[in-house]
């Protein structure tokens, strides 16, 4: 379902007042385009040098799908009942109060700011395969594409809203192609005999590190619950069928990936999809592989900037952020918020940081977002057992309880396993409550 066909919607001028002309097509959407990017390009090398087989490779990205399809049944509940922008933020600050609001506000602004900003270096690496004359130029390919891209939805919601339907669904298409291809055409690469890859357990939880940053995105329709005709119904909707499209794509490209190439080729290599991909289409592999992923990452930027963006209006609305960026222009773009947004990803694409830890903190802070949305459910399950919920969540409370409980078992597992990234994310936490008391402040004042 796309932006209605019929007349213009009517602007609303008052500050801080979003458009209600979103449908379930967008949010399905907005999980394609902002879930399959360059996270899916990466991984695979990542989690096959991690992991001894083949069973434990595929397993792993199951894993990750049931994960999200958990999430999504507690989140669906959440978004329905609470319609409020800025996704995740609006349960925590209902259900735990301010602090714990803008902790997961702020943490996911961060977030997706950094996803946008390692997206678009990835997408400056390509340009520069695909184009020689732009070698030595992937920082200005990075910002430039950042910025195209916040100039387009400062345009409007009507232009973002379109953009992301029409990425999204060339996307998925690719990717169709490309599986049917791999199996159709390839094969020989046989069964991969098991590796020795060091001890299982930190293997198992660095290989859930790169999942976890790769599936995410599947949460993206409550950060427009706002914006959604009916919330009641389009969120849970585009929220288990974008998951489940999620689920089945990763795994069959994965899938087909193996059956193009042994695991110990894929290991390692930052592209495995256009290797495989060469093994099949000969020397134009490569060529159409990165072009696929560039438009790919391209949905997703699209994406990133529209969920930081309300993430931020969210904050600055409810008085947990300075109010500026309350504003929203004719077009029903939080420009203020989107700006910040987009300055804050140039800023990450000027940071050194490299592309492992980038996915180390963020898939902490993604989880611990998460775990506080799921902890949220329990809690106004009890203290609001009366208030009207459109969907509630399948097998609540177990099926919540079973996502909280993978969720905390995964930031044990991160610290133990991965201690000097998980610190350092510790660490920003913990530097978040003097910003909370500094934006409170200037918010008031």
């Amino acid at each position: 379902m796309h932006l209605s066909d019929s007349a213009e919607p009517r602007f609303n001028h008052t500050k801080g007042s979003l458009l209600k002309i979103l449908g379930v097509g967008f949010g399905v959407a907005v999980v394609i385009g902002n879930t399959v990017s360059a996270g899916i390009v990466r991984a695979p090398g990542e989690i096959a040098a991690w992991l001894p087989s083949v069973g434990l490779f595929l397993g792993v990205w199951i894993l990750g799908g049931v994960y999200a399809l958990l999430g999504a049944n507690a989140l669906a509940e959440l978004g329905a009942m609470i319609p409020g922008s800025g996704g995740q933020y609006a349960f925590s600050r209902r259900a735990l109060g301010n602090y714990a609001g803008f902790l997961v506000g702020w943490s996911d602004w961060l977030s997706t700011s950094g996803t946008t900003a390692t997206v678009a270096v990835v997408i400056g690496e390509y340009a520069e395969v695909l184009v020689p004359k732009l070698t030595g130029h992937r920082v200005g390919i990075a910002v430039g594409v950042t910025v195209f891209f916040a100039l387009l939805q400062w345009r409007g919601l009507r232009w973002g809203s379109w953009t992301q339907n029409l990425t999204s669904s060339l996307k998925g298409l690719g990717f169709v192609l490309l599986i049917a291809a791999f199996f159709l055409f390839g094969g020989g690469a046989g069964a991969a005999a098991p590796r020795d890859s060091g001890p299982l357990l930190v293997s198992v939880v660095l290989a859930l590190q790169a999942v976890v940053y790769t599936y995410d995105g599947w949460s993206g329709p409550v950060y427009f619950s706002e914006e959604l005709r009916n919330p009641g119904r389009d969120v849970p909707r585009a929220l288990f069928f974008g998951c489940l499209g999620i689920l089945g794509i990763y795994v069959l490209l994965n899938a087909a990936l193996v059956h193009v190439l042994p695991l110990g080729e894929i290991a390692g290599d930052n592209f495995a999809l256009g290797n495989a991909a060469q093994s099949v289409f000969g020397s134009y592999g490569d060529t159409a592989v990165r072009s696929m992923m560039m438009l790919s990452m391209l949905a997703g930027i699209n994406a990133y900037h529209l969920m930081a963006t309300r993430v931020l209006f969210g904050l600055s609305r409810d008085g947990l952020f300075p109010l500026a960026a309350v504003r929203v222009n004719r077009g029903g773009t939080p420009s203020v918020a989107l700006w910040a947004s987009a300055g804050v990803a140039v800023l990450f694409i000027l940071w050194s940081g490299t592309f492992q830890r980038l996915i180390a903190v963020m898939s902490f802070f993604f989880v611990a977002n998460y775990a506080m949305s799921f902890t949220s459910l329990l809690v106004l399950r009890r203290r609001e057992p009366t208030t009207p919920r459109p969907f509630r969540a399948w097998g609540h409370p177990w099926t919540t309880g079973l996502a909280l409980l993978s969720s905390l078992t995964f930031l044990v597992g991160a610290v133990a396993g991965d201690t000097e990234n998980s610190l350092w994310t510790l660490v920003c936490l913990a530097a978040s409550y003097p910003v909370y008391r500094l934006t409170r402040r200037a918010a008031a004042g």
